[in-house]
């Protein structure tokens, strides 16, 4: 994250997730010699404190967000490799263009695939992560729901005024909604990830691996294509020959 003054001021302030859950506080922070913030230091309410990188981190409208590790992980993913598929094949052009070498060429293509084969690599063990927190996701959903049930039982036959249950009915509510955008999240980003890893033409490394290509997405998609095309001859060239064969009225075939 970009280092700011505030993280400085954030000691005792509340901590929350990209969902608006409450982690926990912050008590300290790993401070390097040139006074950068390497780690930061969160009290989670139960007497027990987590390191966490400074980079998961990020100041938004006063507020400090935890980001979650395996997403930042998959977005990282994303753009390396794509970006280091399309240097081999730029390589590759360029052996064909006669620009290089064939020795020049078979180097740094050994080198770009032993990258490109470790950030495989990395992405199968990060799938792995995703089918883990997403399994959290679905006990967490199934939990709340039943939470949901029972309060709801217990308000009908009267155990549960009121007042107790609409606070505790909107807080189930939020947490679920928090549970859910979650879980759709990972699972969305789980699958794009999943795409590069297998596909033979890995997308763009500007293209968000969130959801589905925006219509102004799609519209610059559409004018790359006919930029590609190829342009319609100049009026200036002469068209070319056009032949026509005419058979003789009253001609017999020998």
């Amino acid at each position: 994250m970009t280092q700011d003054s505030n993280l400085f001021m954030s000691i005792g302030k509340q901590i929350k997730d990209e969902y608006g859950r409450t982690i926990g506080k912050t008590a300290s922070f790993a401070v390097s010699p040139n006074g950068r913030i390497d780690s930061v230091y969160i009290e989670q309410g139960n007497s027990k404190i987590i390191k966490y990188p400074a980079e998961n981190l990020k100041v938004e409208d006063s507020e400090i967000i935890l980001l979650s590790k395996t997403k930042m992980e998959a977005t990282t993913l994303s753009d390396q490799i794509p970006l280091i598929w399309r240097k081999d094949q730029a390589l590759k052009e360029l052996l064909e263009k006669k620009k290089i070498s064939p020795e020049v060429h078979e180097d740094l293509h050994k080198s770009f695939d032993g990258v490109l084969n470790q950030l495989k690599s990395e992405g199968q063990t990060l799938m792995e992560n995703f089918d883990k927190e997403t399994a959290r996701c679905a006990r967490e959903i199934k939990e709340l729901n039943y939470a949901l049930v029972n309060l709801e039982i217990e308000h009908e036959i009267g155990k549960v005024d009121e007042q107790s249950y609409q606070t505790s009915f909107t807080t189930i509510q939020e947490c679920l909604k928090a549970a859910n955008t979650e879980k759709s999240e990972l699972e969305a980003i789980k699958s794009k990830l999943s795409n590069i890893l297998l596909g033979e033409t890995p997308p763009l490394p500007e293209q968000e691996i969130e959801g589905e290509p925006t219509e102004e997405l799609k519209a610059e998609e559409e004018a790359q294509k006919q930029a590609l095309t190829p342009p319609i001859p100049s009026p200036n060239l002469p068209e070319p020959p056009v032949v026509v064969y005419v058979k003789e009225v009253g001609e017999s075939s020998t």
